[in-house]
């Protein structure tokens, strides 16, 4: 028998699964929460993270997804987490941004709004919502083979309206003082120095920063100047933000509440079970941890305490 034209993709062999048709898109700008945020580098379990505006970024790796844990909580641009909305976390790319993830295997594909930081495992390259692991059909298997590109007009196009609603902070400038100048008192004019640009550097993932210039050797017969003794912290006053059996949970929340304070991992074991505490601390006073553990709970986190070493 004949194929007719509506069944002829189905009789073609070994052809790529087609794209899903009126699969769910990414956020609107209506939906946009949070701020603009790009951030600094930062390092998480001795990789580098070089977070950065690369309107460019292509790349192919694995894809996992995080649902429960963090549904209904803070995102590390102060946006709300929805695990049945479309978005994901990526450990470099502006928030909030659009990406096009697409299952290799199968040949789906979606847009997802970039709002969160992570994953922090170094075989993976994003980490989807509940909502769109459903949609590209690995939410049974946990993890995927992808390709993530990002979606330059619709990725400034959020920009715009993150700022605009929370435009950034001007730097105080403090105003030069008032009063006659003497001719004599400037110096003579020196050739002119043109800036050099500096080259486009796309984000790395697991290199260290650049080393600091040494200062220059004591001369002989000088006496060195003493450096301030650095004495480790001994007890204190903590507020733990959460506990989880997941390191990589643990590493979540740490880039979120990263912004309140230093935040520190530690680990223990309770009934033969290993988990990961995310602390904050030491701070000053008691007073300062109750502030410090109001403001926890309004990312979400309800099982905040204030623990004494």
């Amino acid at each position: 028998m004949l194929c007719s034209p509506l069944a002829l993709a189905a009789c073609q062999t070994g052809a790529r699964p087609a794209v899903v048709a009126g699969a769910p898109k990414a956020s609107t700008p209506a939906d946009v929460g949070g701020i603009y945020k790009v951030g600094t580098p930062y390092q998480i379990e001795g990789l580098w993270y070089y977070p950065a505006e690369d309107y460019a970024y292509v790349q192919e790796g694995t894809a996992s997804w995080y649902g429960t844990d963090f549904h209904g909580k803070r995102t590390a641009n102060g946006d709300r987490y929805n695990m049945n909305d479309l978005t994901a976390a990526h450990p470099t790319l502006p928030m909030p941004s659009v990406v096009k993830v697409t299952n290799l295997a199968n040949g789906k594909q979606i847009k997802v709004t970039v709002n969160d930081r992570g994953p922090f495992h170094s075989n993976r390259i994003i980490d989807l919502s509940k909502k769109a692991a459903q949609e590209l059909g690995f939410y049974e298997a946990g993890t995927a083979r992808v390709r993530v590109e990002i979606v330059a007009e619709d990725s400034l196009q959020l920009k715009n309206i993150a700022m605009a609603k929370r435009p950034p902070e001007m730097p105080a400038v403090i105003a030069s003082p008032r009063g006659a100048v003497l001719a004599s008192s400037l110096e003579p004019l020196g050739p002119a120095i043109v800036p050099v640009p500096e080259k486009a550097v796309r984000p790395v993932v697991g290199q260290p920063p650049a080393p600091a210039i040494k200062p220059p050797a004591a001369k002989p017969g000088a006496k060195p100047t003493p450096k301030p003794a650095q004495v480790a912290s001994v007890g204190g006053i903590f507020v733990q933000a959460g506990a989880f059996a997941e390191e990589a949970n643990a590493r979540k929340l740490e880039q979120q509440l990263g912004e309140l304070g230093a935040v520190h991992i530690s680990p223990t074991t309770v009934n033969n079970k290993k988990l990961y505490r995310v602390r904050l601390g030491p701070v000053a006073d008691a007073a300062t941890a109750d502030a410090l553990v109001g403001k926890i709970k309004t990312y979400g986190y309800k099982d905040v305490t204030v623990v004494r070493e």
